[in-house]
């Protein structure tokens, strides 16, 4: 029996199937449902072209936080991965590129030790191969059960992309709902090509905090991808159905560029 899917934003009913015929992508209200690795390797990648770099790596509760251990197992059971972040080698159009995934599904697509480390070594692959590299973001932001060590990623994953950079590399930033907290302070907002999902919530800090510390009142649509568009942060919001045509093209003036 094909499973039933209700649309959060206009409550339409869809089947399963259906839905993943149309992207994940409401075919009323065009609401973008939230998809995980399987889903995006799909719907970007040439078809079984992707090769995991690091699958095994897991993370360890070192600072024997409380409960922490107990929901690493059951994200790694729910989502069948070691980690939120899933990387390697794939093909887009035959054109050979580094891709990695944050999956929202595993802890909130937080970023931990084992997050940064898998997201730099692909980074770091990518520059010493020349291969463009492609991040879909999705996350809550650093995982704070490992303290100190989450926020350490941030200026990780960073410098490793100003050696990308410095090495004429080029990187496409995806962002997709949400892509929030020390990810957007990071990776997420340093592509050479930033692109979103519509409506996709894209921010620092939660619009309540924001509107406390500042005493101001911030409108309806702050932290869209379409006001932040607006502000000049990102470069363009493209839908999902037209995200690997978009990339595909991007890839040829890079290509095109370099000769």
């Amino acid at each position: 029996s094909d499973q039933v899917e209700v649309c959060p934003h206009c409550k339409t009913a869809t089947t399963k199937s259906d839905l993943e015929k149309n992207f994940f992508v409401c075919e009323v209200c065009e609401y973008h449902f939230t998809i995980g690795v399987k889903e995006r390797i799909a719907q970007l990648l040439d078809h079984n072209s992707f090769e995991e770099f690091d699958k095994e790596a897991k993370s360890l509760n070192l600072d024997d936080f409380y409960n922490y251990q107990k929901k690493l197992d059951s994200a790694i059971e729910s989502t069948k991965q070691n980690e939120a972040f899933v990387g390697g080698v794939g093909k887009i159009n035959k054109n050979t590129v580094c891709f990695g995934v944050l999956d929202s599904h595993f802890i909130m697509g937080s970023m931990g030790y084992v997050v940064g480390d898998k997201i730099t070594r692909l980074i770091e692959y990518a520059t010493e191969k020349r291969y463009p590299l492609i991040l879909i973001c999705a996350s809550g932001g650093a995982r704070m059960q490992e303290g100190i060590l989450s926020l350490m990623q941030m200026a990780k994953t960073s410098a490793a992309l100003a050696q990308l950079d410095h090495k004429k590399g080029l990187y496409i930033s995806v962002l997709t709902k949400p892509t929030t907290g020390g990810v957007s302070a990071s990776f997420a907002m340093l592509g050479d090509i930033t692109i979103a999902e519509p409506k996709a919530l894209i921010g620092f800090a939660g619009k309540r905090v924001i509107e406390k510390t500042i005493n101001e009142t911030l409108p309806a649509e702050f932290q869209s991808a379409e006001f932040v568009l607006e502000k000049g942060f990102l470069d363009m919001i493209v839908h999902r159905k037209q995200l690997r045509q978009v990339i595909v093209k991007l890839l040829d003036l890079h290509h095109q560029r370099r000769k």
